[in-house]
């Protein structure tokens, strides 16, 4: 199950959970208490080998041998409309690029509406053909949905439920499982891009250089990958939680350590700017068209070579490596040479962004 809020609000929750322990609305959100509630009850509720891999989408088996992955999100952006993006494009590209992840190439997906009383019909239709022109670059169809409608102040104007299917047409096996000690960690682009854009939409910041989203399809990137023969181990997309969210889930899933190098992370300067005045880490700061592979080592520069010509946001970058412990551990040596251990935020840097 991919770490997500378990709807658009913020939590808090005394811990440990218990019998009496009560989810309650508290500033700032949670991703402690987000993987509490998969360790502690989503987990074992919904347990099965697909869910238990822990990765951004189920790959299944279909008869005649055919491989599926499927996966579902929820999209609750405030504001709706943004730099380089809106709710439409962010609910297409998020889910296709979870397809991706798994090493599917994305066929279909279900979308489900939520609109709140008194939504402007034509934003309605600007966010559908939004949606629709996402859905032909990202080459999939739209073939099933459903809409409901709630009172007035009850759903922030529109939320997006998307489901999505893709053919895996290969035999290898792309999760954190399959990373091995020695293995390379790339980044796909410089990274901050959406949260930022979407913080400076939302409360009215005029940045020197204006910052607009990187939503953007993944699947010419991992498929060109793929094609130069590069044997991927596990491909994450860098939403909720940033690259440093993403590289701890990694880490803790497969059992590994992983060494970062902060010089070695790229992050635009009109990026970093913002992160400094505000007090943000770029480092937490979500994406919606950045992703990390994990590569061996003696395939790193083919790779790097590959995704400078197809991934969205490069070039990109070969920003640490897999050791084999301790088990979760993630360090960053920073500029000066001095490593730290990263570790999840106690809280959302910058909710409601996905």
């Amino acid at each position: 199950m991919a770490e997500s809020a378990p709807n658009p609000a913020n939590y808090s929750c005394p811990a440990p959970l218990g019998g009496h322990a009560e989810i309650q609305m508290a500033h700032g959100g949670g991703g402690r208490l987000t993987q509490q509630l998969i360790e502690r009850i989503f987990g074992p509720a919904f347990a099965n080998p697909a869910l238990d891999a822990r990765h951004d989408g189920a790959v299944l088996t279909a008869p005649a041998g055919a491989r599926l992955a499927f996966t579902t999100d929820s999209h609750v952006v405030s504001p709706l409309f943004f730099p380089g993006g809106d709710i439409g494009r962010l609910a297409v590209y998020g889910t296709v690029n979870d397809l991706a992840m798994c090493g599917a190439r994305p066929r279909w997906l279900s979308a489900g509406f939520i609109l709140e009383e008194g939504l402007p019909v034509a934003t309605l239709e600007r966010i559908v053909a939004a949606m629709a022109e996402a859905a032909r670059k990202a080459g999939v169809q739209i073939v099933t949905g459903d809409t409901k409608v709630v009172e007035r102040g009850k759903g922030d104007g529109l939320y997006v439920n998307t489901a999505g299917i893709g053919w895996v047409e290969h035999e290898r096996v792309i999760a954190p499982a399959s990373v091995r000690p020695g293995d390379v960690v790339l980044l796909s682009g410089d990274i901050g891009c959406h949260g930022m854009a979407i913080l400076a939409q939302r409360e009215g910041l005029a940045f020197e250089s204006p910052i607009e989203s990187d939503c953007a399809p993944l699947w010419p990137a991992v498929e060109a990958l793929f094609a130069a023969g590069v044997e991927v181990h596990c491909l994450r997309d860098l939403t909720r939680g940033g690259l440093a969210t993403a590289v701890i889930e990694i880490a803790e899933t497969a059992g590994l350590a992983m060494a970062l190098e902060e010089t070695a992370v790229p992050v635009g300067e009109p990026v970093r700017g913002a992160c400094e005045i505000l007090g943000l880490d770029p480092l937490y700061v979500a994406n919606e068209g950045r992703f990390v592979a994990f590569v061996p080592a003696a395939q790193a520069e083919t790779a790097l070579a590959t995704l400078a010509c197809t991934a969205p946001g490069g070039p990109p970058a070969r920003i640490g490596a897999v050791r084999g412990g301790p088990a979760g551990e993630v360090t960053l040596r920073s500029v000066v040479g001095v490593e730290r251990i990263l570790d999840r935020l106690s809280g959302e840097q910058l909710p409601r962004i996905c």
